[in-house]
């Protein structure tokens, strides 16, 4: 039976597709710093839990959001380009570290043949170069961002765009997130989603919505590859 469902399972899912921030760079812990410094120079409160909200969405629906703690969609604006100011100075004076097992998990799976994209909410000028420094850009075959999408996630568009780039269905894909609204995308786009959390740990909705919590990407593409059945 067991290899019954390893079979069916490795001709079902044809492709893998990650979310960036906080999967496979550790570029989320630098952001909510970051976003910490610019809410210290305009006083702004509770940044901890206006930014968990954010985590996950691009830039024109997290400015949205943030017009409900700021006076005026250009303060929005205007604290989120200083944030990102910011971000670029920790980015391009330290740059950015890979997630734990983040070459050995891309590795793994491109030898068993799944195919490999990204799905994130940040723009493709920022992605393309983030990913190239870190030597793994060339794993993806298809990167699907932020600046690419109307709606980022929560909204299922992102990821339905990046698995019709590879010209498969959602069926055929796996997601690997880390965040809630990045889960209730895939979710929401019939995408199995595996969830490795980084800075906010599944809830009970979570728990619900994904396929898998696991706790690295190591866990990851073992459970992948080893075809594990899951109804």
């Amino acid at each position: 039976m067991g290899s019954l469902c390893y079979t069916f399972l490795m001709k079902k899912i044809k492709a893998v597709l990650f979310d960036m921030d906080g999967v496979l760079l550790d570029t989320e812990s630098v952001c909510e710093i970051c976003w910490a410094r610019a809410a210290d120079e305009i006083g702004l409160k509770n940044i901890h839990e206006i930014f968990m909200q954010c985590v996950g969405r691009n830039r024109a629906d997290t400015t949205r959001l943030l017009t409900n703690y700021l006076p005026s969609e250009k303060a929005a604006f205007d604290f989120r380009e200083r944030a990102g100011e910011l971000f670029d100075v920790v980015w391009h004076e330290q740059g950015l570290k890979k997630m734990p097992f983040v070459s050995e998990c891309l590795e793994s799976l491109k030898k068993a043949g799944f195919r490999l994209a990204v799905a994130s909410s940040t723009r493709a000028i920022k992605v393309h170069p983030q990913l190239k420094e870190a030597g793994i850009f060339d794993y993806f075959e298809t990167i699907t961002t932020g600046d690419m999408v109307n709606h980022s996630k929560p909204d299922p568009e992102i990821y339905l765009k990046s698995a019709s780039s590879l010209n498969l269905l959602p069926q055929e894909c796996v997601a690997i997130e880390d965040s809630p609204n990045g889960v209730r995308s895939a979710f929401s786009a019939g995408i199995k989603c595996i969830m490795v959390p980084d800075l906010i740990q599944a809830d009970e909705e979570m728990r619900e919505k994904a396929w898998k919590i696991l706790k690295d990407l190591n866990e990851a593409s073992n459970f992948l590859i080893s075809g594990e059945c899951r109804d």
